[in-house]
């Protein structure tokens, strides 16, 4: 027995129900059985003979001379995400635009707010400006058509985060993410961020996307070149924010910067649209006082944000 839920979660990890052992009461498959489906390799793995003569041993590589250890196959999950990766880099061509900011005022700015009892997350203001500058250029959150002969473009925004969790890389989307708040969308990026690791996200969750972040800074690295994830025809990339000297009223300080990179689709547009587009969110990011000015003390609410 499986029921509707299950069926469609089935169906987005790409898992043959006919070959799962139901471990509910009465035969009845859940959520567990899908997802430990989905996480287990296709195929046995297998191991060649390390007593064999590498002359001979058909499991010696060619190319290398070495021995064949071990092969594995990838999991479903790592096999959908390979499928979704190829398909982006064979049909996408394109290109990269990135940039250094100065983010030392929404790095301090930010500890003024108080949202649920914690300080707001830098990614939940990057996501707002983000939004705002696709309002500008929607054609970075649209699609191109089945037939390769236009763009479809969409009446707001589903935005997905890449997380990074025990199973690998998932893009939870928030959806209509350009109707909501710095504060709902920090309420909700902290969501589905634990949701995708607890692996308790529902397969609506794990699709529709039309523009997404990585924020790959949170892995501790400076830059990234990132995949578009297909059908998507733009990914927005945020480096670690760190101290490094900056020039300011020509004198040398201490400034926490970032790098910005779009990765964009050159058959929907060029780069002086993704150039404009990742300037307005460095600039926002730079000059963030239209979304800190009404900041309140610690504890009380947070007009014009929340």
């Amino acid at each position: 027995m499986v029921s509707p839920v299950i069926r469609a979660l089935a169906r987005s990890h790409g898992v043959d129900l006919a070959t799962l052992r139901a471990s509910g009461d009465g035969g009845v498959v859940t959520r567990a059985d899908v997802e430990a489906a989905f996480a287990e390799p296709s195929l046995p793995r297998t191991s060649a003979d390390p007593g064999a003569d590498p002359g001979t041993d058909p499991r010696t590589d060619s190319r290398t001379g070495l021995t064949v250890r071990a092969t594995e196959p990838f999991s479903r999950f790592r096999r959908t995400v390979a499928e979704t990766m190829s398909r982006s880099r064979a049909e996408i061509p394109e290109a990269t635009v990135w940039v250094d900011v100065d983010a030392t005022d929404l790095w301090n700015g930010r500890r003024r707010l108080r949202f649920d009892g914690r300080t707001p997350s830098l990614l939940s203001f990057i996501a707002r400006f983000a939004l705002a500058a696709l309002a500008r250029r929607p054609e970075l959150a649209s699609r191109v058509t089945a037939d390769g002969g236009g763009l479809e473009f969409f009446d707001g925004v589903n935005l997905g985060v890449a997380v990074d969790t025990p199973r690998g890389l998932v893009v939870p989307a928030v959806r209509r993410a350009d109707l909501l708040s710095v504060r709902q969308l920090d309420g909700e990026l902290d969501r589905i961020a634990r949701a995708a690791r607890d692996g308790s996200l529902g397969p609506a969750e794990l699709t529709g996307s039309t523009f997404t972040i990585n924020n790959y800074g949170s892995l501790g690295v400076d830059g990234s070149a990132a995949i578009i994830n297909h059908p998507e025809v733009a990914i927005l990339g945020v480096g670690r924010m760190i101290e490094r000297p900056w020039v300011v009223d020509g004198a040398i300080v201490p400034r926490r910067i970032a790098q910005l990179s779009l990765v964009f689709d050159h058959r929907v547009t060029d780069g002086g649209v993704a150039a404009g587009f990742l300037r307005d969110i460095a600039d926002a990011i730079e000059s963030p006082l239209g979304v800190l000015a009404d900041a309140p003390p610690p504890g009380a609410p947070a007009p014009g944000i929340g």
